[in-house]
């Protein structure tokens, strides 16, 4: 039986990279009571505005919210919300000594606004093209000081906002394999293909059907399994972590291969759920190379943070009680 409380006591002693596209997110709640006379749009009247860490920050904030040192290495514009960001990062204990602040590119920031629970609107500023070649030699420089310090695991957090390019991927995994510092991606379309030679591959099951092309509908273990050969074909990776919405996650590693079907849950919000599952999977893996426990930690974790509003990091009490309730 395994002791969690020796597995969730060890996550200290992690120290953790989150590479990718860090963001702003804003959430303003108000309250709707009239439609606008100026045209048929609802009027939020305004009541309360919060600043969360979003993005490969929020990868990060799951991370440190487990108990691991956590560094982000990224850039962000020269602007307000990029200072609104750092301090938020720092006042999470997240270290932000290797973000590169650029002239040439805004803090990516996205607002919403939410009204009885429900969304009612999204407001998106951000640059998306791709890091131009000084910001991409500032970060390279930086991943590299940052692995000389000897860290257990960088994520990969890929939000197609032009932080990671084909570059920065292949010459930090390269850093890496060379550190022995493990890597977990979470991909994104654009450079699905990128990342080669990782240690965990973690994209949704929309993604692969979009990467490999695939018109199936309905996918059994046969079919993930083989999605694996043809992913590692390709990549040439150890571990694919495919997470299936509410069907659960699959994972296989070699011949251990594997459904962990979804815990019922009170869903309330799905967003950020899939920066939770690659935080507890990377450390779950980091402490234990056990890839079966990996997948049932995060599965459970996923769940539990799409039961709050928003973006939250999972909370390390209530994961590791779930966690003594569901796998004990």
């Amino acid at each position: 039986m395994e002791d969690f409380q020796k597995l969730f006591d060890s996550f200290s002693a992690l120290k953790v990279g989150v590479i990718g596209d860090v963001m702003l997110d804003t959430y303003m709640w108000g309250k709707v009571e009239r439609i606008s006379p100026e045209a048929p749009v609802p009027v939020v009247s305004l009541q309360q505005k919060e600043f969360r860490i979003g993005g490969a920050g929020n990868v990060a904030l799951n991370c440190r919210s487990l108990g691991a040192v956590v560094t982000v290495l990224s850039v962000t514009g020269k602007d307000t919300d990029g200072v609104l960001l750092e301090e938020l990062l720092q006042k999470n204990d997240i270290h932000i000594g290797h973000l590169v602040k650029s002239d040439e590119r805004i803090t990516t920031s996205k607002i919403r606004i939410i009204s009885r629970n429900q969304q009612m609107m999204r407001l998106d500023a951000e640059i998306t093209r791709e890091l131009n070649p000084q910001e991409e030699s500032a970060l390279l420089e930086n991943v590299q000081r940052y692995i000389a310090s000897g860290p257990d695991v960088i994520i990969f957090e890929d939000y197609n906002k032009g932080v990671l390019t084909d570059n920065v991927i292949h010459e930090t995994i390269a850093m890496c394999r060379q550190a022995g510092v493990l890597t977990a991606v979470d991909p994104k379309r654009r450079h699905f293909f990128s990342y080669k030679g990782t240690d965990i591959f973690k994209p949704n099951l929309k993604e692969v059907k979009e990467g490999l092309n695939m018109l199936v509908d309905d996918v059994n273990q046969g079919i993930l399994e083989n999605i694996h050969l043809e992913l590692q074909r390709i990549l040439g990776h150890s571990i694919s972590f495919i997470t299936l919405s509410e069907k659960g996650v699959f994972y296989q590693q070699d011949k251990k291969a594997g459904i962990i079907p979804s815990h019922l849950r009170n869903i309330a919000d799905v967003s950020g759920a899939g920066d939770t599952v690659i935080a507890v999977a990377s450390m779950v893996y980091a402490v234990t190379k056990n890839p079966y426990l990996m997948a049932e930690v995060a599965n459970i974790a996923g769940g539990l943070v799409c039961e709050e509003v928003g973006t939250v990091a999972i909370s390390r009490q209530k994961l590791q009680h779930e966690c003594e309730l569901l796998l004990s």
